[in-house]
């Protein structure tokens, strides 16, 4: 399968096709189309020339490419999660590298009754439970994790640390002083929930519960609670100079229905969040967040994965990368009385 024949599948040019699957630019096609051309190279088992090249004249390559299946562990819905479909995305770019193919991608409501006892190797993104990893580890002894923080499981996993980043997020709101933090995103087992809360604790702010509001971290979720917070502040029920938002998803809803308010209110609230996916720099004002490195989390990722296969290493390996703070423009300092 060459890229003319994918540009002829999806009604697009050949150099689109190109500048698509080698990741050269985000804008240089639709989020539509960038998404039929994935999926035409999906199907049709694509490999850039090279890399076929190098399969047909390697005297020891396999007579097939590895196939890997990949479990989407917390979400229904790539379309419904920005970072999870960045990141899965950047997967398949390093698969496609590393001449590697996408047997199945399973979500995780699906994969107790999903066979994955002959594909090569497995990756899970996103925070897994016990039972679907021992489903997983009992069919399939190559896994690898992809996650935000360390879990008590005997499986190479990579990691950006949920808790230091929302560690992160609060201490810049504090330098710009900011002491009435509101929190919107899941409480449940969530180690950025932990991180806002310890951030509080250290500074002896008091936890004020008013200001935390439970959702599941998609943009549906975050209106009500978006709304519930500013009908209190606006009321005097309650008040806060900032929300910190658990992921961008939040965030960038939240930024949203924030502008359509009066000038005076949209100056009063700071927002940031965490993940820095494409669509943080579109916002108005633009985000300011906290970047998980996905590129480098899905390359580590499959070179685990290679290397576990290849039976290059036998203990469970942890690689954690560190995250960094993207200063834009939604986060500003408190006016003094």
């Amino acid at each position: 399968m060459s890229l003319k024949e994918i540009a002829a599948m999806v009604g697009t040019s050949a150099s689109t096709v190109s500048r698509v699957l080698n990741n050269t630019s985000s804008t240089c096609a639709s989020k539509e189309l960038q998404e039929r051309i994935w999926e035409a190279a999906r199907k049709t088992g694509y490999l850039p020339n090279e890399a076929a090249r190098s399969l047909q004249k390697s005297a020891s390559a396999p007579a097939q490419t590895p196939h890997i299946s990949i479990v989407l562990a917390r979400i229904t819905s790539l379309e419904k999660d920005l970072f999870f479909s960045e990141l899965f995305r950047d997967l398949e770019i390093e698969l496609m590298k590393q001449q590697t193919r996408i047997d199945q991608v399973i979500y995780a409501e699906e994969s107790f009754s999903q066979n994955l006892s002959e594909t090569g190797g497995v990756i899970i993104l996103g925070r897994c439970s016990h039972k679907l990893l021992s489903h997983i580890t009992v069919q399939n002894r190559n896994v690898v994790g992809i996650w935000r923080n360390s879990m008590d499981f005997n499986v190479d996993e990579v990691v950006c640390d949920g808790k230091k980043a929302a560690e992160q997020a609060m201490r810049y709101l504090l330098s710009c002083g900011h002491r009435k933090i509101a929190y919107i995103g899941d409480c449940s087992y969530e180690s950025r929930y932990i991180g806002y809360c310890n951030i509080l604790i250290q500074s002896q702010i008091p936890m004020d519960y008013s200001l935390i509001k439970q959702t599941n971290q998609t943009a549906e979720a975050a209106e009500p609670a978006f709304f519930e917070l500013l009908e209190n502040k606006l009321s005097g029920k309650s008040d806060f100079t900032a929300i910190f938002c658990a992921n961008d998803s939040t965030a960038i809803r939240v930024l949203e229905l924030l502008h359509r308010q009066k000038k005076a209110v949209r100056e009063s609230i700071s927002v940031i969040s965490i993940d820095n996916v494409e669509e943080s720099q579109d916002t108005k004002p633009m985000l300011t967040t906290i970047h998980i490195p996905r590129s480098e989390m899905a390359h580590m990722a499959v070179s685990l994965l290679l290397d576990r296969i290849a039976h290059a290493h036998e203990e469970a390996v942890r690689i954690e990368l560190p995250c960094r703070l993207i200063l834009r423009d939604s986060c500003h300092k408190v006016s003094p009385l």
